[in-house]
């Protein structure tokens, strides 16, 4: 069993910015992660099936375009769906505070907003995966 963390960032919908999400994959890569980015333009059964396919710890999804009260409820939904509801989902990018707060109540791990510095990102993903333990 291997103790890399794994891990998938997508960017879900509409959203044509990448910049940001492809510093977040190098940023997790660079600190010993293994990273998939699924590219621009994902739906949310994609992204739920390719986690679930890669067997990744995390599920990091990118939202700039403001869907996210939409997107991340579904991206959970097919999770449980698909009894893989021990990937840990997180939220970047930007949102305001109250609906980060509604999305962490649904189930969502923790957003990290577009002005969080890599090292914390780095740091809330190992805590997130070691709280969880071993899948």
């Amino acid at each position: 069993m291997s103790n890399i963390i794994r891990v998938i960032i997508a960017k879900v919908g509409l959203d044509g910015h990448d910049r940001g999400v492809k510093i977040v994959a190098r940023t997790l890569r660079d600190a010993g992660m293994d990273v998939i980015y699924t590219g621009l333009h994902r739906t949310p059964e994609e992204v739920v099936d390719a986690a679930v396919q890669e067997d990744v710890d995390v599920l990091g999804i990118s939202i700039l375009s403001g869907a996210h009260m939409t997107i991340f409820p579904r991206v959970l939904k097919l999770l449980k769906e698909r009894d893989a509801e021990d990937i840990i989902v997180l939220g970047g990018g930007v949102m305001p505070d109250e609906d980060a707060a509604a999305l962490k109540a649904q189930g969502v791990k923790e957003i990290l907003l577009q002005d969080t510095p890599p090292e914390s990102i780095v740091a809330t993903v190992r805590r997130l995966v070691a709280e969880r333990g071993p899948k």
